[in-house]
């Protein structure tokens, strides 16, 4: 298993994914990592608060979020599941944004087009094949423009994009992410799948779901893959821009398999006491991400207390920005669920919105009514 930043602190070498980072770099890493996790805790203190319909947590996770989201280029697309807050974060979408999904007041919230970030997906497994669909999509298009080429003095093309799905260890046992090994094969898309295996599946261990590594798997398909320790920023990083590069070159798709824990509960309906044991727990807490890159900063005179507060500065600044956000999103008006249905509205959904919109007159004409409400 890939590792460059040991549980201690300590920064190890890799002679087959050499990683060169100024002192800056590593900081913005620590500062993404802790930027997110206090968003994270904050979208789960709204929840409690009754601010939000639910939210599915990502403490524990940051450095496999961060680490892969921060290897896209801008022109690349990332298909999320409904968890990689820390990849729409590096994305550069608006956390409120994102709030809005969990709070029920949008289907979406951001453009994929202009973050480079598709929806997140709820339903388990099916953005692998979107991420494939769009992979494929990038090769017909190149294609066209070698051919325009060959027929014109345009000038060379440029490396295509390439495109990172993420999904779960549970993910990996539905049927939409295996079709999805199979096409992204077949036809040698630039796609790169990031299993992010925290372990559970809900509350159904990997161990148990899993009789061999999601590595093996992906190899079973021709697909080159890649275990690393998901609580190792820099592995991560290391990994998944070496797996872009290739997909980009034209190499296939291939697998990392990010090693990590998901220290809170699936969701906020969950209880991770009824299945998880608290040593099983501690041990991972020991592996924390953010602990060992603010160990090495510390170690390396590269975070004195100065930039240390800041950071936490910053944190909290976003914190109560989320949260200022989060309250003031607008309800939406009731007709606003016929909206975007379809590119062009069929006269049964026309029909349907009409219905409703008699049905909701009809009470502000009651008697005893008061009106408009």
């Amino acid at each position: 298993m890939l590792q460059l930043l040991t549980p201690e602190g300590r920064r190890v070498d890799d002679p087959d994914l050499p990683l060169h980072l100024t002192d800056d770099q590593y900081r913005a890493f620590y500062r993404d990592l802790v930027l997110v996790r206090r968003f994270d805790d904050e979208a789960t203190a709204l929840q409690r608060q009754g601010e939000l319909g639910l939210w599915a947590p990502l403490r524990g996770q940051e450095a496999a979020q961060v680490g892969s989201g921060r290897a896209l280029r801008p022109e690349d697309m990332a298909f999320p599941t409904y968890r990689e807050h820390g990849v729409a974060l590096c994305r550069g979408v608006d956390p409120v944004d994102i709030l809005g999904l969990f709070r029920g007041t949008t289907l979406g919230g951001w453009s994929p087009e202009a973050t480079g970030l598709a929806l997140y997906t709820i339903v388990v497994g099916a953005q692998a094949l979107h991420a494939v669909g769009y992979a494929m999509a990038i090769q017909q298009e190149q294609r066209q423009q070698e051919q325009c080429q060959l027929t014109s003095s345009s000038p060379v093309v440029a490396a295509p994009p390439a495109v990172l799905a993420y999904f779960g260890d549970g993910a990996s046992s539905q049927g939409d992410v295996l079709e999805s090994f199979v096409w992204a094969k077949s036809f040698d898309a630039p796609v790169v799948f990031f299993c992010t295996n925290n372990q559970f599946a809900i509350s159904v261990p990997a161990a148990r779901q899993l009789g061999a590594p999601l590595t093996a798997r992906a190899e079973g398909f021709g697909i080159p893959a890649t275990a690393v320790d998901g609580n190792d920023v820099l592995a991560v990083h290391a990994a998944t821009t070496a797996a872009l590069e290739r997909a980009r070159r034209g190499e296939g798709p291939q697998l990392i398999e990010a090693h990590t824990y998901r220290m809170g509960p699936h969701t906020t309906s969950d209880d991770p006491s009824r299945y998880r044991d608290p040593a099983e727990l501690a041990a991972w807490e020991a592996r924390d991400p953010l602990l060992r890159l603010r160990r090495y900063l510390e170690g390396q005179g590269l975070a004195d207390a100065g930039f240390l507060g800041e950071v936490d500065a910053a944190a909290e600044t976003l914190a109560a920005q989320v949260r200022a956000g989060c309250r003031a999103i607008p309800d939406p008006l009731p007709g606003a669920m016929f909206d975007h249905v379809y590119a062009t509205e069929p006269p049964s959904l026309t029909e349907q919105r009409q219905w409703h919109e008699q049905y909701l007159a009809s009470f502000e004409n009651a008697p005893g009514s008061g009106g408009a409400r």
